[in-house]
């Protein structure tokens, strides 16, 4: 037998070992699935897949520094791989790496839009991340209130300690001075108030949501009636309602979809300065 007989054998046998793992992992047997995962990296040790499938039985058992060995392994392989840095992103926002498990999350984002509608998951990728991206938020929002509120306190401080330096009338009496300096107190609260604005959560603008759910975009799609959709929802729709556009009524397949790279980066634009959207009820 040649080297390539050999080579063809082992890898038969590895997805043989694969296959196994994943019925033992539909019977919640994660023990038994990791073993068979692990005699296919044995036998084949650049299949990425083998990593990933082993890593979300890791996953599954709450072992998060064997999710983040095998991902990372995973990731080597194949830097294209969504479940690989979906699940690195989760294992390092469950120690407390925060910016790093975003960035994770984030590129598996990016490489899930437009995938395959069967291997299609960044509906679950966005949960995850806007969870992460909301609690950033929340601690840089918190710290910025802190500083601009410190720094508005020195500000005003600042001008009081300026006009009674400055003040020659009796108290009680108005002149220009006193009128300027309120003024200048006013104006000051003001620009205060602005600069916090973008932390008071609102309403997202419509054009950034989808007209279905009501959401703001994730992956948003284009139809050539130029309607704008999640693209997990109307796929969904064209799957099980039928094959014409929701809104306009027009005939639609799914090959007709376009991402919409437009509105993608607005409501990219519109989450790095409004973070309180992330959040998800």
């Amino acid at each position: 037998m040649g080297p390539g007989s050999f080579l063809s054998a082992a890898a038969k046998q590895a997805e043989q070992l694969r296959k196994d793992g994943n019925n033992y992992f539909k019977k919640d047997r994660f023990g038994a699935a990791i073993d068979a995962y692990t005699e296919a990296i044995a036998l084949c040790p650049n299949v990425p897949v083998y990593w990933t499938n082993r890593a979300l039985c890791h996953r599954r058992r709450n072992d998060w520094l064997k999710v983040e060995e095998d991902c990372r392994r995973a990731i080597q392989l194949d830097y294209n791989s969504v479940k690989a840095h979906y699940m690195l992103g989760l294992a390092l926002l469950q120690k407390q790496e925060l910016d790093e498990g975003v960035k994770e999350l984030q590129k598996a984002m990016d490489l899930g839009r437009g995938a395959n509608p069967k291997g299609y998951m960044v509906d679950e990728i966005w949960q995850e991340l806007a969870k992460a991206k909301y609690m950033q938020w929340e601690h840089a929002s918190s710290k910025r209130s802190w500083e601009l509120q410190i720094l508005k306190e020195a500000c005003e401080t600042a001008l009081r300690e300026k006009h009674f330096l400055d003040d020659s009338q009796p108290e009680g009496f108005l002149d220009e001075g006193s009128i300027s300096h309120m003024k200048q107190l006013e104006t000051l609260r003001q620009v205060f108030s602005e600069a916090g604005e973008a932390d008071i959560p609102g309403e997202v603008p419509d054009y950034l949501c989808c007209k279905i759910t009501l959401d703001i975009f994730r992956d948003p799609v284009i139809t050539p009636s130029g309607v704008t959709y999640e693209r997990a929802v109307i796929l969904d729709h064209l799957q099980k309602v039928g094959k014409f556009d929701p809104i306009t009524r027009e005939p639609l397949d799914q090959s007709q979809l376009a991402p919409n790279l437009a509105i993608k980066e607005a409501v990219q634009a519109y989450l790095d300065k409004h973070g309180w959207a992330y959040k998800t009820d």
